[in-house]
């Protein structure tokens, strides 16, 4: 029988590498020497024969993109190998799920909850982030799947569309528009506008308003659809949204009212995303294909 050539300490020290950024910071979360962190990469690096991590004086490391693909390989075999010598031995498979942070409330707990019903023995983990964030995490293993909105992710993800949505207006229950139930961009940005400031989020919404001839006055920003949603019903401006909630009060109590644009906009695409391995678990295989159903019954 072949000896391993790698160990699983070492496999620990490359990916606890990757997370923090530097052999430094991995050594201090594992309570370990920095000269062991980096002679366990030198090892591993040597087995692969091409580096894992460009080096940066003063800036750390950072996964090339071969070592991206041999994270996500390394950290399914990490916890394979957790599974397999779990003394308790539970017998439940994980599934690490992603979600934008804007439709992770509106969709996640939906998805997770009916799937369990049909696969009570999975257990799925629910990691939020940003677009940028969670792409980071699709490359390199952290997690299975995403829930995401699809702007201009990278073309190696593997993308299942789910839904195109048309963003829409909110404004308060008193507003003078909210009788109208559809109105023109230009009618609603007349008001200062209350802006989502998440990374592609941002963009898209001031795009939409410059393709249209306007340049809306921003009263705030925010990364929370909740708290844009509350500023909408207290009168403190207008907003552009995509994530359609189902209730017609914000968080404090207060009526907001939904309003279709009538004008020519591009769609927000909501997808599952998932990293190009060559191999889909069963379990990731099956979540997708039941959140493709819930989406197209």
């Amino acid at each position: 029988m072949q000896a391993i050539p790698v160990s699983l300490r070492q496999i620990d020290y490359v990916i606890a590498a990757a997370d923090t950024g530097s052999t430094a910071a991995a050594a201090r979360v594992l309570n370990v020497s920095q000269p062991s962190v980096s002679l366990a990469i030198a090892k591993v690096e040597e087995h692969f024969g091409r580096p894992l991590f460009a080096r940066s004086a003063g800036q750390g490391i950072a996964p090339t993109a071969f070592g991206l693909r041999k994270l996500g390989a390394l950290r399914s075999l990490r916890a394979q190998a957790q599974s397999v010598l779990d003394h308790k031995d539970s017998g439940a498979e994980v599934l690490n799920l992603g979600v934008f942070s804007t439709l992770g409330p509106r969709y996640a707990p939906a998805l997770v909850g009916s799937f369990q019903k049909v696969a009570p023995d999975a257990r799925i983990a629910l990691h939020e982030g940003d677009l940028d964030r969670l792409t980071r995490w699709l490359e390199n293993g952290r997690i299975d799947l995403a829930l995401i909105y699809d702007f201009g992710l990278p073309s190696s993800l593997k993308i299942t569309p789910l839904a195109d949505v048309r963003p829409f207006g909110l404004v308060a229950r008193a507003h003078p528009l909210a009788g109208r139930g559809t109105v023109a961009m230009a009618d609603l940005l007349t008001d200062p506008l209350i802006l989502m400031n998440l990374p592609h989020s941002r963009n898209y919404f001031l795009t939409l308003a410059q393709m249209n001839g306007i340049r809306p006055r921003i009263a705030h920003e925010t990364s929370s659809v909740e708290m844009l949603r509350a500023m909408v019903a207290n009168h403190m401006g207008v907003g552009l949204v995509a994530t359609d909630i189902a209730q017609d009060t914000a968080c404090d109590g207060q009526p907001v009212t939904r309003l279709e644009l009538s004008d020519p906009l591009v769609p927000h695409r909501i997808a599952l995303a998932r990293a190009p391995h060559p191999h889909t678990a069963p379990l990731v295989a099956a979540f997708q294909d039941h959140v493709a159903s819930a989406f197209n019954p």
